[in-house]
């Protein structure tokens, strides 16, 4: 029997079509809502999402709850899913700035959005790609997040505040209407 070829995109070809993953259906507005702060442990991700959280608090008086993934470049856990969204009504998630933890902030979206719960991911832009390649491989081709110019992991602080305000538009689309962000 020869040895089996994989394919190291991750595409697959079989002809049975899989079911497209579920979003979230999204509330009207913010207004109110708990939002949930997924950090991965990348350089600036967590100044980046504290200041969407900060920015989305202000606008909105949302009340904002924190978790820290423990690896940046592996999707989180089934516990940890299911927990953020029981305590979540929406979830921010990235800050992507390399090609693991950008397809690993997709992944982490497509599940939550099954989960029931809208999610906002947030990647640099140089990794589209990969997050796309993700997503796809999840079941959501096609799967919208917002993005920021790259890198982030260099900047000072005063430049991660002005590139979090600079996606919160996108990010409060993501979370309020499905479809509606551009890439």
């Amino acid at each position: 029997m020869p040895n089996a070829i994989l394919d190291p995109t991750g595409t697959a070809t079989t002809s049975a079509a899989k079911p497209a993953a579920p979003r979230a259906p999204r509330p009207a507005s913010l207004n109110g809502k708990r939002v949930g702060l997924l950090i991965n442990t990348k350089l600036n991700a967590r100044p980046f999402l504290e200041e969407v959280g900060r920015l989305l608090t202000q606008q909105y008086g949302v009340t904002v709850t924190t978790r820290t993934k423990q690896n940046f470049a592996v999707p989180e856990t089934e516990d940890a899913i299911k927990e953020m969204a029981a305590e979540s009504d929406v979830i921010v998630t990235g800050v992507g700035d390399c090609g693991s933890c950008s397809a690993a902030a997709a992944a982490d979206g497509v599940v939550l959005e099954a989960a029931g719960v809208p999610v906002a991911v947030i990647v640099t832009d140089s990794f589209r790609a990969t997050a796309d390649a993700m997503a796809a491989l999840r079941g959501a081709p096609g799967y919208r997040y917002a993005t920021t110019a790259h890198p982030v992991a260099v900047l000072a602080e005063d430049q991660v505040k002005a590139r979090a305000a600079q996606v919160l538009d996108d990010v409060v689309a993501l979370l309020t209407q499905p479809g509606n962000v551009g890439e």
